[in-house]
């Protein structure tokens, strides 16, 4: 983590409304380089409506957002990608295509990407017929193929089995060794203990705690997260 550097992104007392509906309020966040952010909470806490705040794909109602000086790429991977109707190398291509690449260069990061995420066997193989964890693995690929500062990841292995839940995080971890900052929400607290140096809560739109995992999961946060943690860690 290099916090030094200065954010990729931040979010200042930012709000977000759907008609009546408040999904966030106040929310101060700011993500660095070379940082994994977990993001817990219970249902319609307003995860998913972050991380689409801090991609842009949502408008403020409040506050600003802030990106670094040289506009760093950000990607985000939703629960249910969407693969085309091509192979798995074409859904790559078409990405960097999309992204501006130079055609001289597309083929090679797609192929790089594929190789990293185990996937090289697959890669003319149509994206729609493999299995729910490849499929989710062929995302994340795509997504890394793009040289992202910031991958952005709305329950990545949610749907997924437990030996595709392995696959991903491995996938994950390699990526943020990498030098990729990860902003993942997630159910799952088996996961963040892997994978997270840091833990945000967030409790009705807003940030209850945001703590090093460490701190976290000792409970040194303030009461409504560490009710939050006990629930959790009782159920699962």
């Amino acid at each position: 983590m290099n916090r030094a550097a200065g954010p990729i992104v931040s979010l200042h007392d930012a709000g977000v409304r759907f008609g009546a509906r408040e999904a966030l309020c106040g929310v101060d966040l700011a993500v660095a380089r070379g940082e994994f952010v977990a993001v817990v909470g219970a249902n319609g806490a307003g995860k998913t409506t972050l991380l689409r705040a801090l991609h842009g794909l949502v408008p403020l109602a409040t506050g600003e957002r802030r990106l670094a000086d040289e506009r760093p790429r950000i990607a985000m991977l939703f629960q249910r990608p969407f693969l085309v109707r091509m192979s798995v190398l074409g859904n790559l291509q078409l990405a960097l295509w999309l992204a501006g690449v130079p055609r001289r260069e597309r083929r090679a990061r797609a192929e790089e990407a594929l190789e990293r995420a185990g996937l090289a066997a697959e890669a003319r193989r149509p994206a729609r017929e493999l299995s729910v964890g490849q499929q989710q693995r062929v995302a994340l690929a795509r997504a890394w193929s793009l040289r992202p500062a910031l991958l952005l990841l709305d329950e990545p292995t949610a749907s997924l089995d437990p030996a595709g839940a392995q696959d991903v995080e491995a996938l994950l971890s390699d990526i943020a060794a990498r030098g990729v900052s990860v902003l993942m929400a997630t159910h799952n607290f088996g996961q963040v203990r892997r994978l997270a140096q840091r833990v945000v809560h967030l409790e009705n739109g807003r940030v209850a705690a945001d703590a090093d995992a460490s701190r976290f999961f000792r409970g040194d946060v303030p009461p409504a997260a560490a009710r939050f943690l006990e629930t959790e860690m009782a159920w699962a």
